[in-house]
Protein backbone atom coordinates (compact mmCIF):
# COMPACT_ATOMS: atom_id res chain seq x y z
CA UNK A 1 0.00 0.00 0.00
CA UNK A 2 1.31 3.47 -0.80
CA UNK A 3 2.79 5.62 1.94
CA UNK A 4 0.59 8.40 3.25
CA UNK A 5 1.39 11.72 4.92
CA UNK A 6 -0.76 12.05 8.01
CA UNK A 7 -0.95 14.17 11.13
CA UNK A 8 -0.58 11.85 14.13
CA UNK A 9 -1.18 12.17 17.87
CA UNK A 10 0.47 9.62 20.17
CA UNK A 11 0.93 10.00 23.93
CA UNK A 12 0.18 13.73 23.69
CA UNK A 13 2.81 14.12 20.95
CA UNK A 14 1.93 15.61 17.57
CA UNK A 15 4.00 15.80 14.42
CA UNK A 16 3.87 15.02 10.72
CA UNK A 17 5.37 11.69 9.68
CA UNK A 18 5.36 9.32 6.74
CA UNK A 19 3.47 6.16 7.67
CA UNK A 20 2.62 2.92 5.93
CA UNK A 21 -1.02 2.07 6.38
CA UNK A 22 -1.50 -1.34 7.99
CA UNK A 23 1.72 -2.91 6.62
CA UNK A 24 2.65 -4.53 9.95
CA UNK A 25 -0.71 -5.35 11.58
CA UNK A 26 0.41 -8.37 13.61
CA UNK A 27 2.26 -7.79 16.89
CA UNK A 28 3.40 -10.59 19.17
CA UNK A 29 5.87 -11.09 22.00
CA UNK A 30 8.70 -13.55 22.51
CA UNK A 31 8.76 -13.72 26.28
CA UNK A 32 12.05 -13.68 28.15
CA UNK A 33 12.65 -16.44 30.72
CA UNK A 34 11.16 -15.74 34.17
CA UNK A 35 12.95 -12.86 35.87
CA UNK A 36 15.00 -11.92 32.78
CA UNK A 37 14.61 -8.42 31.35
CA UNK A 38 16.04 -5.95 28.87
CA UNK A 39 16.54 -7.54 25.42
CA UNK A 40 18.54 -4.50 24.25
CA UNK A 41 19.78 -5.94 20.96
CA UNK A 42 18.72 -8.71 18.59
CA UNK A 43 20.76 -10.58 15.96
CA UNK A 44 20.55 -13.62 13.68
CA UNK A 45 23.38 -15.88 12.60
CA UNK A 46 24.26 -16.79 9.01
CA UNK A 47 21.92 -19.79 9.04
CA UNK A 48 19.01 -17.67 10.28
CA UNK A 49 19.28 -19.03 13.81
CA UNK A 50 18.04 -16.85 16.62
CA UNK A 51 17.09 -14.30 17.56
CA UNK A 52 20.05 -13.87 19.87
CA UNK A 53 19.37 -11.20 22.50
CA UNK A 54 21.55 -9.35 25.01
CA UNK A 55 19.84 -9.13 28.40
CA UNK A 56 20.22 -7.23 31.66
CA UNK A 57 21.82 -10.03 33.69
CA UNK A 58 24.92 -10.10 31.47
CA UNK A 59 24.11 -12.96 29.10
CA UNK A 60 23.41 -13.43 25.42
CA UNK A 61 20.46 -15.79 24.98
CA UNK A 62 19.47 -17.69 21.83
CA UNK A 63 15.90 -18.57 20.90
CA UNK A 64 15.40 -22.31 20.34
CA UNK A 65 12.49 -22.68 17.91
CA UNK A 66 12.19 -26.42 18.49
CA UNK A 67 11.43 -26.07 22.20
CA UNK A 68 10.19 -22.44 22.09
CA UNK A 69 12.58 -21.34 24.79
CA UNK A 70 15.62 -19.11 25.21
CA UNK A 71 18.85 -20.90 26.05
CA UNK A 72 22.12 -19.41 27.27
CA UNK A 73 24.62 -18.85 24.47
CA UNK A 74 27.33 -16.55 25.80
CA UNK A 75 28.34 -14.14 28.58
CA UNK A 76 30.78 -11.25 28.87
CA UNK A 77 32.05 -11.08 32.47
CA UNK A 78 35.10 -13.32 33.06
CA UNK A 79 34.29 -13.84 36.76
CA UNK A 80 30.53 -13.97 36.39
CA UNK A 81 28.74 -15.85 39.19
CA UNK A 82 25.63 -17.55 37.80
CA UNK A 83 24.03 -17.88 41.21
CA UNK A 84 24.46 -14.18 41.85
CA UNK A 85 23.86 -12.87 38.35
CA UNK A 86 21.27 -15.00 36.55
CA UNK A 87 17.97 -13.10 36.42
CA UNK A 88 19.35 -10.13 38.34
CA UNK A 89 17.98 -6.68 37.62
CA UNK A 90 20.30 -4.96 40.11
CA UNK A 91 22.22 -2.25 38.21
CA UNK A 92 24.96 -2.31 40.85
CA UNK A 93 25.93 -5.82 39.71
CA UNK A 94 26.80 -4.67 36.19
CA UNK A 95 30.57 -4.58 36.83
CA UNK A 96 30.37 -8.18 38.11
CA UNK A 97 27.75 -9.69 35.80
CA UNK A 98 28.26 -7.59 32.65
CA UNK A 99 25.70 -5.82 30.51
CA UNK A 100 25.96 -6.59 26.76
CA UNK A 101 24.23 -3.92 24.69
CA UNK A 102 25.08 -4.64 21.05
CA UNK A 103 25.46 -7.77 18.88
CA UNK A 104 26.60 -8.41 15.32
CA UNK A 105 27.68 -11.63 13.58
CA UNK A 106 30.43 -12.09 11.04
CA UNK A 107 28.55 -14.52 8.81
CA UNK A 108 31.71 -15.94 7.19
CA UNK A 109 33.43 -16.90 10.46
CA UNK A 110 30.44 -17.37 12.76
CA UNK A 111 32.04 -15.03 15.31
CA UNK A 112 29.64 -12.88 17.32
CA UNK A 113 30.98 -9.42 18.15
CA UNK A 114 29.62 -7.89 21.33
CA UNK A 115 29.82 -4.51 23.03
CA UNK A 116 29.29 -4.47 26.78
CA UNK A 117 28.65 -1.38 28.92
CA UNK A 118 31.29 -2.52 31.42
CA UNK A 119 33.62 -4.88 29.54
CA UNK A 120 34.02 -2.99 26.28
CA UNK A 121 34.44 -4.72 22.92
CA UNK A 122 34.43 -8.53 22.82
CA UNK A 123 34.02 -11.55 20.55
CA UNK A 124 32.78 -15.12 21.02
CA UNK A 125 33.02 -18.11 18.68
CA UNK A 126 30.17 -20.08 17.08
CA UNK A 127 29.87 -22.38 20.11
CA UNK A 128 29.34 -19.51 22.53
CA UNK A 129 30.59 -19.43 26.12
CA UNK A 130 32.80 -16.73 27.62
CA UNK A 131 33.39 -13.84 25.22
CA UNK A 132 37.00 -12.71 24.87
CA UNK A 133 37.73 -9.03 25.39
CA UNK A 134 39.32 -7.35 22.38
CA UNK A 135 39.53 -3.83 23.82
CA UNK A 136 38.33 -1.80 26.76
CA UNK A 137 40.06 1.44 25.70
CA UNK A 138 41.12 3.23 22.53
CA UNK A 139 43.80 5.91 22.14
CA UNK A 140 44.25 5.88 25.90
CA UNK A 141 40.60 6.65 26.71
CA UNK A 142 38.28 4.06 28.27
CA UNK A 143 35.34 2.48 26.49
CA UNK A 144 33.26 3.37 29.50
CA UNK A 145 29.85 2.88 27.91
CA UNK A 146 30.12 0.76 24.74
CA UNK A 147 26.73 0.65 23.06
CA UNK A 148 26.42 -0.72 19.50
CA UNK A 149 28.31 -2.73 16.88
CA UNK A 150 28.09 -3.82 13.23
CA UNK A 151 30.22 -6.08 11.02
CA UNK A 152 30.97 -5.19 7.41
CA UNK A 153 30.20 -8.56 5.82
CA UNK A 154 32.35 -7.77 2.75
CA UNK A 155 35.56 -6.78 4.54
CA UNK A 156 35.18 -8.31 8.00
CA UNK A 157 35.93 -4.93 9.59
CA UNK A 158 33.88 -4.22 12.72
CA UNK A 159 32.46 -0.79 13.54
CA UNK A 160 31.26 0.11 17.01
CA UNK A 161 30.37 3.04 19.26
CA UNK A 162 30.63 4.05 22.84
CA UNK A 163 28.43 6.72 24.35
CA UNK A 164 30.72 8.43 26.82
CA UNK A 165 34.18 8.51 28.37
CA UNK A 166 32.68 10.12 31.48
CA UNK A 167 29.41 8.35 32.26
CA UNK A 168 28.59 4.66 32.45
CA UNK A 169 25.27 3.00 31.78
CA UNK A 170 23.81 3.47 35.24
CA UNK A 171 24.61 7.15 35.82
CA UNK A 172 23.13 8.47 32.57
CA UNK A 173 20.35 10.10 34.58
CA UNK A 174 22.82 12.60 36.04
CA UNK A 175 22.24 16.15 34.75
CA UNK A 176 25.60 16.34 32.97
CA UNK A 177 24.98 13.35 30.70
CA UNK A 178 22.73 15.24 28.28
CA UNK A 179 25.47 17.78 27.62
CA UNK A 180 28.28 15.23 27.47
CA UNK A 181 30.11 15.04 24.12
CA UNK A 182 32.73 12.37 24.71
CA UNK A 183 31.17 9.60 22.61
CA UNK A 184 33.23 8.01 19.84
CA UNK A 185 32.83 5.93 16.70
CA UNK A 186 35.54 3.28 16.16
CA UNK A 187 36.61 0.45 13.88
CA UNK A 188 38.39 -2.84 14.49
CA UNK A 189 40.34 -4.61 11.77
CA UNK A 190 40.60 -8.35 12.59
CA UNK A 191 43.66 -8.63 10.33
CA UNK A 192 45.73 -6.07 12.21
CA UNK A 193 43.93 -6.46 15.57
CA UNK A 194 43.97 -2.66 15.80
CA UNK A 195 41.21 -0.37 17.06
CA UNK A 196 41.01 3.05 15.37
CA UNK A 197 38.96 6.09 16.42
CA UNK A 198 37.07 7.46 13.40
CA UNK A 199 34.91 10.12 15.07
CA UNK A 200 35.03 11.72 18.51
CA UNK A 201 33.08 14.43 20.30
CA UNK A 202 29.74 12.70 19.78
CA UNK A 203 26.81 13.57 22.04
CA UNK A 204 25.99 10.02 23.01
CA UNK A 205 26.10 6.89 20.91
CA UNK A 206 23.95 4.07 19.66
CA UNK A 207 24.61 1.36 17.13
CA UNK A 208 26.19 2.00 13.73
CA UNK A 209 25.22 0.22 10.50
CA UNK A 210 27.38 -0.35 7.40
CA UNK A 211 25.78 0.04 3.99
CA UNK A 212 25.50 -3.17 1.95
CA UNK A 213 28.21 -2.02 -0.49
CA UNK A 214 30.68 -0.93 2.24
CA UNK A 215 30.62 2.66 0.99
CA UNK A 216 29.48 4.34 4.22
CA UNK A 217 28.34 3.80 7.81
CA UNK A 218 25.30 5.35 9.50
CA UNK A 219 26.36 6.63 12.95
CA UNK A 220 23.66 7.68 15.46
CA UNK A 221 24.20 10.51 17.93
CA UNK A 222 21.73 9.84 20.72
CA UNK A 223 21.55 13.11 22.68
CA UNK A 224 21.90 15.30 19.57
CA UNK A 225 18.96 13.49 17.91
CA UNK A 226 20.64 12.97 14.56
CA UNK A 227 22.37 10.48 12.28
CA UNK A 228 25.76 10.96 10.65
CA UNK A 229 26.95 9.45 7.39
CA UNK A 230 30.61 8.43 7.61
CA UNK A 231 32.08 7.76 4.18
CA UNK A 232 34.36 4.72 3.78
CA UNK A 233 35.14 5.11 0.07
CA UNK A 234 34.95 7.60 -2.78
CA UNK A 235 36.02 11.27 -2.82
CA UNK A 236 34.55 11.86 0.66
CA UNK A 237 36.28 8.86 2.29
CA UNK A 238 37.07 9.29 6.01
CA UNK A 239 34.76 12.31 6.34
CA UNK A 240 31.35 12.62 7.96
CA UNK A 241 28.23 14.67 7.31
CA UNK A 242 24.87 14.99 9.04
CA UNK A 243 22.46 12.68 7.26
CA UNK A 244 19.21 13.55 9.05
CA UNK A 245 17.93 15.30 12.17
CA UNK A 246 15.31 13.24 13.99
CA UNK A 247 12.27 13.99 16.17
CA UNK A 248 13.72 11.90 19.01
CA UNK A 249 16.74 10.04 20.33
CA UNK A 250 18.13 7.36 17.98
CA UNK A 251 19.59 4.22 19.49
CA UNK A 252 20.66 1.38 17.19
CA UNK A 253 20.63 1.45 13.40
CA UNK A 254 20.29 -1.84 11.47
CA UNK A 255 20.36 -2.67 7.78
CA UNK A 256 17.00 -3.37 6.22
CA UNK A 257 16.54 -6.43 4.03
CA UNK A 258 16.14 -3.94 1.17
CA UNK A 259 19.58 -2.90 -0.04
CA UNK A 260 20.52 0.68 0.81
CA UNK A 261 17.87 1.06 3.51
CA UNK A 262 18.03 0.99 7.32
CA UNK A 263 15.81 0.71 10.38
CA UNK A 264 16.39 3.15 13.24
CA UNK A 265 15.00 2.73 16.77
CA UNK A 266 13.91 6.18 17.98
CA UNK A 267 12.38 7.32 21.26
CA UNK A 268 10.47 10.61 21.05
CA UNK A 269 10.06 12.31 24.44
CA UNK A 270 7.93 15.31 25.29
CA UNK A 271 7.99 17.22 28.58
CA UNK A 272 5.41 18.51 31.04
CA UNK A 273 4.09 15.91 31.35
CA UNK A 274 6.83 13.56 30.21
CA UNK A 275 5.83 10.98 27.59
CA UNK A 276 7.98 8.72 25.47
CA UNK A 277 6.73 7.41 22.15
CA UNK A 278 8.79 4.53 20.68
CA UNK A 279 9.16 4.59 16.90
CA UNK A 280 10.82 2.58 14.16
CA UNK A 281 11.95 4.63 11.17
CA UNK A 282 12.99 3.12 7.85
CA UNK A 283 15.35 5.45 6.01
CA UNK A 284 17.58 5.36 2.96
CA UNK A 285 21.18 6.43 2.43
CA UNK A 286 20.29 10.00 1.53
CA UNK A 287 18.32 10.62 4.72
CA UNK A 288 14.76 10.19 3.44
CA UNK A 289 12.23 8.67 5.84
CA UNK A 290 10.48 5.92 3.91
CA UNK A 291 8.33 4.48 6.66
CA UNK A 292 7.42 5.27 10.24
CA UNK A 293 5.99 2.88 12.80
CA UNK A 294 4.74 4.38 16.05
CA UNK A 295 4.39 1.83 18.86
CA UNK A 296 2.78 3.45 21.92
CA UNK A 297 0.15 0.75 22.31
CA UNK A 298 2.62 -2.13 22.03
CA UNK A 299 5.05 -0.46 24.45
CA UNK A 300 2.50 1.44 26.57
CA UNK A 301 3.99 4.90 26.03
CA UNK A 302 6.94 5.78 28.29
CA UNK A 303 8.84 2.64 27.20
CA UNK A 304 11.73 3.30 24.86
CA UNK A 305 12.97 0.85 22.25
CA UNK A 306 16.61 0.19 21.39
CA UNK A 307 16.65 -1.82 18.16
CA UNK A 308 14.51 -2.71 15.13
CA UNK A 309 16.03 -5.75 13.43
CA UNK A 310 14.44 -6.97 10.19
CA UNK A 311 14.55 -10.72 9.47
CA UNK A 312 12.44 -12.67 6.97
CA UNK A 313 10.24 -9.57 6.45
CA UNK A 314 9.41 -9.40 10.17
CA UNK A 315 10.64 -6.73 12.59
CA UNK A 316 12.18 -7.83 15.90
CA UNK A 317 12.05 -4.96 18.39
CA UNK A 318 14.27 -4.87 21.45
CA UNK A 319 13.96 -2.69 24.52
CA UNK A 320 16.07 -2.17 27.62
CA UNK A 321 12.95 -1.83 29.77
CA UNK A 322 10.76 -4.83 28.83
CA UNK A 323 10.68 -8.55 29.59
CA UNK A 324 9.87 -9.50 25.98
CA UNK A 325 11.15 -9.13 22.43
CA UNK A 326 8.48 -7.60 20.23
CA UNK A 327 7.73 -9.00 16.75
CA UNK A 328 5.85 -7.17 14.00
CA UNK A 329 4.74 -9.16 10.95
CA UNK A 330 3.28 -8.11 7.63
CA UNK A 331 0.04 -9.30 6.11
CA UNK A 332 0.45 -12.62 4.27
Amino acid sequence: MANLIVFMFFCSLAFVVVVSDDIYPYFSKIQMPPGVTGPESAAFDAAGGGPYVSVADGRILKWNYIFNVFVEFAYTAPNRNKRLCDRTTDPNLGPICGRPLGLSFNYATGFLYIVDAYFGFLVVGPLGGLAIQIANSADGAPLKFANGVDVDQKTGIVYFQHSSETYNLWNTTQPGFIGDSTGRFLKFDPKTKHVTVLLSGLAGGGGPAVNFDSSFVIVPEFSAKRLHKFWLSGPKANTAEILINLPGNPNKVKRSETQGEFWVAVSVTTQQPTFTTPMGLRINGVGEVLESLSLPEEYYCNKSISVVQEHNSALFIGSRVTDFLGVLKKKP
